[in-house]
């Protein structure tokens, strides 16, 4: 039985190692890198060597950025009143590109996920709870998803919030821009429903 040189076969168990990685692509990947320009593969070790040495948590919002406290928690013209909390790094950079909102930030890394024996102390609630304790925050706004483990968390964190006195308001959810009512399911139309507002 033919096998492949070690070192190949090291670099595919370490791309199937990442998330939406199965074998079959790790594979393609290590041989495309195998094939590839020097330059090339050297800039991605590169890369990657950089990421670990030059990302920290901000401390402020436990976002990742290359400076603490960062960017957006160092801007003094954002809204110092509103606190946008969101499952992961990745939901900070879809908000943004929106440039609808310009408050700050809390990533929970995570949401509640007891099937993978995920609980709220493996998040970076204390954090939040904290700085809601010491920073003149108004309004705390829920952005997790809206999946059944999104929805606890929501749930869990306006539990924990609501008694300081500070107003808990959760993403809006409802009917996508282009999208018809006939194939909208049952949950998104009845969200859709409860969202609605003034003309």
């Amino acid at each position: 039985m033919h096998t492949v040189a070690e070192p190949i076969q090291r670099l595919i168990d370490a791309l199937v190692r990442l998330p939406g990685v199965g074998p079959k692509s790790a594979s393609r990947l290590a041989f495309y890198l195998l094939r590839a320009p020097e330059d090339q593969v050297q800039e991605l070790a590169a890369a990657i060597g950089e990421l670990k040495a030059n990302i920290v948590y901000c401390s402020r919002c436990q976002n990742l950025s290359i400076s603490d406290p960062c960017s957006i928690c160092q801007d003094a013209t954002r809204d110092q009143s509103i606190i946008c909390v969101v499952e992961e790094p990745l939901d900070v950079v879809a908000i943004e590109r929106t440039g609808a909102y310009h408050g700050l930030y809390h990533v929970l890394h995570g949401v509640i996920n007891p099937v993978e024996g995920v609980g709220p102390d493996d998040l970076r609630i204390a954090q939040l709870l904290d700085r809601q304790k010491r920073e003149p925050v108004e309004e705390i706004l829920i952005a997790t998803n809206p999946t059944l483990e999104g929805e606890a968390t929501a749930m869990y964190l306006a539990r924990l919030l609501r008694p300081a006195g500070v107003r808990v308001t959760r993403l809006a959810r409802g009917l996508p821009v282009g999208g018809d009512l006939e194939y909208a399911d049952e949950v998104t139309l009845s969200r859709a429903l409860e969202g609605r507002r003034d003309l």
